[in-house]
């Protein structure tokens, strides 16, 4: 029986219960969960910073249960080609990027999950900086 692979991507900087919560819910999708991390040099292309490397960000998101691999995201394009080389059956990102990735449809299911209401890295940096 083959098994079901999902995918996501994001930065997963000072990881809060709303990561987990995604995490989590994507891999209730499948058997197999991918999760691709915004590398240092894709983020300064974001204007993005982060508080903790690609390499410390990569060995706390192995460390969740419903992890089975991390990949690096190095690019907006690198998406499809993961998709193919991963044999991925289902594309997950939260519902704040609805229809962006609608695109890949033609390659996998495409879900957008609802994000964790009262939580995001983004407050969490804006309130601990408004201390």
């Amino acid at each position: 029986m083959k098994s079901k692979k999902v995918i996501t991507y994001g930065t997963f900087d000072l990881i809060h219960r709303g990561h987990i919560n995604i995490l989590k819910r994507a891999k209730e999708l499948g058997d197999y969960l991918i999760v691709g991390i915004s590398s240092d040099s894709f983020n300064n292309l974001k204007d993005k910073q982060s508080y903790y490397t690609y390499e410390e960000r990569k060995v706390i998101v192995e460390s969740i249960r419903y992890v089975d691999e991390v990949i690096p995201e190095t690019s907006w394009e690198q998406k499809i080609e993961d998709i193919k080389k991963h044999n991925v059956d289902v594309f997950v990102m939260g519902d704040d990027w609805k229809n962006k990735f609608d695109f890949l449809k033609q390659y996998c299911e495409v879900v957008y999950l609802k994000r964790t209401e009262g939580i995001s890295t983004s407050q969490i940096k804006l309130d601990l900086k408004n201390e």
